[in-house]
């Protein structure tokens, strides 16, 4: 099968801007965009009772994706969509579709008045373990919000993007997460703006206060020098591989998901990582991907990396 954009499709508002946006991310790359819509059957005492409505539900999942791919087409010409009907775990199901995939986007939605999101537990888990990186897009996204204002101040998908934004770890900067950042950007013709969030050891504790604030002082003031170094030397190859990427970096003291989240703020994407491990339960995601997820206003690339 060709590498596709896949995105899952389940009725919802938030699936549906995920579809939106992988059509649009679709049509930047070149490849088809699949449409996978995932049924779970019901239990068996439950399958064998008469439900009210079950009907209309059947009809809506025969129509639903072929409705949306006509309409995609319409919106852009000349995308291929695919659309695929399956039964049986969702989990399982765009985990493995995952692995022809370029890219999985997946829905997550709005909190309102707390200005965060919900990631629910399919969203999670296939996010922790899918092989390929996994976009989380809240409801309502629209391309606008992905580009500048426009002179008067109203969105417009006609202007250019907003920053990419990459949260990079430099004690270990995995060369996916940096490949699929630089790309993203290229594709857009965004700037890239990458962040190193930091946060100072404590003094020992064993020490006498005045001890420890005197011996830990010019440690700390060495830090931000240090790690801003660190940080341009990992991007040198990268800028070196990607000339036309305007590149923007920060060392920044803070929590990573504080930090992140702020930039998020005037991002396009976002994007972090996700180490790759080999047990099958829970979400492998850190706590860094998690304040992300659930707190970015703009769509989220989780990329696993070994």
């Amino acid at each position: 099968m060709p590498r596709t954009v896949t995105a899952g499709l389940d009725g919802s508002a938030e699936s549906r801007a995920a579809v939106e946006w992988a059509a649009r991310e679709a049509v930047l790359r070149g490849l088809p965009l699949r449409l996978v819509q995932v049924w779970e059957p019901l239990p068996d005492p439950l399958a064998q009772a008469p439900l009210l409505g079950a009907e209309a539900e059947q009809d809506w999942i025969e129509r639903a994706p072929d409705e949306s791919a006509e309409g995609l087409r319409l919106r852009h010409p000349g995308l291929e969509v695919i659309t695929e009907r399956r039964t049986g775990d969702p989990v399982d199901v765009l985990c493995e579709a995952a692995g022809t995939s370029e890219l999985l986007a997946l829905g997550s939605r709005g909190l309102g008045g707390l200005h965060g999101f919900i990631v629910g537990s399919v969203g999670l888990a296939v996010t922790g373990h899918a092989g390929c990186p996994v976009v989380l897009v809240r409801a309502g996204e629209q391309a606008a919000d992905e580009h500048r204002a426009d002179p008067t101040g109203i969105p417009s998908a006609a202007t250019p993007f907003r920053p990419v934004v990459l949260g990079l770890d430099i004690t270990a900067p995995d060369a996916a997460l940096l490949e699929f950042a630089f790309g993203a950007a290229a594709l857009r013709g965004a700037p890239l703006r990458v962040v190193y969030a930091w946060v100072p050891q404590p003094p020992p504790s064993n020490e006498t206060p005045g001890y420890a604030y005197e011996a830990e002082a010019p440690a700390v003031a060495e830090l931000e020098p240090r790690n801003a170094f660190m940080l341009g030397r990992a991007l040198e190859p990268w800028r070196e591989s990607f000339p036309d990427v305007d590149v923007a970096e920060a060392a920044v003291e803070g929590s990573a998901g504080s930090v992140l989240v702020d930039a998020s703020r005037d991002a396009c994407l976002v994007v972090v990582g996700r180490r790759v491990r080999k047990a099958r339960l829970g979400a492998h995601l850190g706590h860094v991907a998690h304040a992300v997820l659930h707190h970015s206003p703009a769509p989220v690339a989780v990329v696993p990396h070994a």
